[in-house]
């Protein structure tokens, strides 16, 4: 039997953007190896080489979502996961600091994704807890409705 090679190991920066109404933003995508199978996440992704992680969340929720801000203006990371995952054949173990910013009723474009991002991001929404709660679609991190519950008490 063939040995399952080690996951490549991964720092990433995420941003739960939440606006006036409570809602947080989420991007529709796919795995590309898996396009039957879409799911929702939170912007963000990988720390380039010289970034910090609050410096890739904001580049990535710029390039993702069209709302720029100053790496600084994200304050300190509201949460840490380790997610494990498959993308496009390769796996992946993630270190990821989540982020938290609150908006008011932002233009939201995918304008600033390179070609490969937007292949497999084909849309965005705002939720709130209860619909993602009711939802019988995939959303990441699974535990984003506790999350929330947690960050943004009525």
């Amino acid at each position: 039997m063939a040995s399952v090679p080690n996951p490549a190991r991964r720092t990433a920066g995420r941003v739960l953007v939440v606006d006036g109404a409570g809602r947080v933003l989420l991007l529709h995508g796919y795995d590309p190896a898996r396009p039957a199978e879409p799911y929702w996440f939170t912007a963000g992704g990988g720390v380039k080489p010289g970034e910090t992680v609050a410096e890739a969340a904001a580049r990535e929720l710029r390039e993702e979502t069209g709302i720029a801000v100053p790496a600084d203006a994200l304050g300190e990371p509201v949460w840490h996961e380790v997610a494990e995952f498959s993308f496009d054949g390769n796996r992946f173990r993630q270190e990821q600091d989540y982020f938290l910013l609150r908006v008011q009723a932002p233009a939201v474009t995918g304008d600033g994704m390179g070609d490969e991002e937007a292949a497999f991001v084909d849309g965005h929404r705002w939720w709130t807890v209860a619909e993602i709660e009711a939802t019988t679609e995939a959303v990441y991190p699974a535990a984003l409705p506790r999350l929330l519950r947690d960050l943004t008490p009525t």
